[in-house]
């Protein structure tokens, strides 16, 4: 999801270095530049007084061409000028002080994002959650609680970026409900009395169906026996698809005939499981849009005649802010306890399954990776926020 998010970041922190550099640029130029005049002012005054006479170090020996070095003078001439000051020697530093251009990159290797550069930047990160399917709501409380964070905080400079991701790992790894473990769960109703039940909603072409199996398949692999309950007893080749996937992973169908009261399905499932000491009763129900109030209040009824201990919502990860809504209605309805993401394997993104458990303050159960009956794997937030790339 972030990818594009990740390079904003370290864009965010280049320029807030650069901008809290130029803003002691100009005092450490003029430092520097009093600093050379100074030293050009003691390169002119005299250094020490002029010698009285001034022994040419070469002596011309009368009757020759040839001129003959004073060795003598050299060496006394070499003494004299050791005795001279260097004028670019810098001045001994006292113990514990600083020397002045040290003071100045002391000043500069740390930076304050004040609020006016957070309000400039913040939209362009408000902004590219929102690409990335964030709901608004979620952006907006992400950015508010990154400017708790980082405003007015002192950073070092070549850290800006590494604390603006840490900031940003850590709202979302608060944002994300921590799943509950559905084995666990099951494990423990079984110890007290009966099957657990497990009612699965949504509306149509998510991967209801299929999702289920995968989930029963899963079940199986952990030793929990499981019975899925054909409920969705209206669209068209229904029961034989779920029968067909009962068939491929050796799971036991309970099915009516097609136009009965899916409620009456969930039942007799429940009761078989009870007959047959089966510890996972898995009910499928048929896909209806969330905008229709007739169809919620039917499954509605479903529930209260099956009671399930589980209410699972499942939406396609790709959808974005549609699912949101989708969700949101069927837990109004229903007070729904987890959702299953389908098709998170396409879902570049990934702010759907940021938004979605923030919305209805539920947890992610499951992510759907593709059709094959292994492909669905364990929400696990501190991979999904690995995977973002933060």
């Amino acid at each position: 999801m972030f990818g594009k998010l990740k390079e904003k970041l370290k864009n965010w922190a280049k320029k807030v270095s650069e901008e809290k550099e130029q803003e002691v640029e100009a005092p450490e130029e003029k430092a520097i530049s009093e600093t050379k005049e100074k030293a050009k002012e003691e390169i002119q005054e005299p250094v020490e007084p002029p010698l009285k006479e001034i022994t040419p170090p070469m002596q011309f020996e009368p009757g020759t061409h040839k001129f003959e070095p004073d060795l003598d003078r050299i060496e006394e001439r070499a003494k004299e000028l050791e005795k001279i000051p260097d004028v670019e020697e810098s001045e001994p530093v006292e113990p514990g002080k600083k020397g002045f251009l040290k003071k100045i990159t002391s000043k500069i290797s740390k930076a304050k994002i004040t609020e006016k550069e957070f309000e400039i930047y913040s939209e362009e990160l408000e902004m590219l959650l929102l690409e990335n399917n964030v709901a608004l709501e979620v952006a907006e409380k992400i950015i508010e609680k990154l400017k708790e964070k980082i405003v007015g905080q002192e950073l070092l400079k070549k850290e800006i970026e590494s604390e603006i991701k840490d900031a940003l790992k850590e709202i979302i790894k608060e944002i994300l409900i921590k799943p509950f473990d559905l084995i666990e769960k099951i494990k423990e109703k079984n110890k007290l009395k009966g099957p657990y039940v497990i009612l699965f909603c949504g509306i149509n072409g998510t991967g209801k169906t299929t999702t289920i199996a995968k989930i029963a398949d899963h079940l199986k692999k952990n030793n929990l026996s499981c019975v899925l309950a054909a409920a969705d007893t209206f669209r068209a080749a229904s029961i034989e698809q779920i029968k067909k996937h009962g068939d491929k992973i050796g799971i036991k169908v309970i099915s009516h005939e097609y136009g009965s009261d899916p409620a009456a399905v969930g039942f007799d499932a429940i009761k078989y499981a009870k007959k047959n000491f089966i510890k996972c009763v898995l009910i499928d129900t048929a896909g209806r849009m969330h905008t229709s109030k007739n169809l919620l209040k039917e499954i509605e009824k479903i529930s209260k005649v099956c009671n399930p201990d589980t209410k699972l919502f499942v939406g396609e990860s790709i959808t974005g802010n549609d699912v949101i809504e989708q969700a949101r209605s069927f837990d109004w309805t229903l007070k729904i306890d987890g959702v299953v993401l389908t098709k998170a394997d396409i879902d570049e993104k990934g702010g759907t399954a940021l938004s979605v458990g923030y919305v209805i303050k539920k947890p992610i159960l499951f992510l759907g990776t593709g059709q094959e009956y292994d492909q669905i794997i364990v929400f696990d937030k501190n991979k999904f926020i690995k995977d973002l790339g933060l």
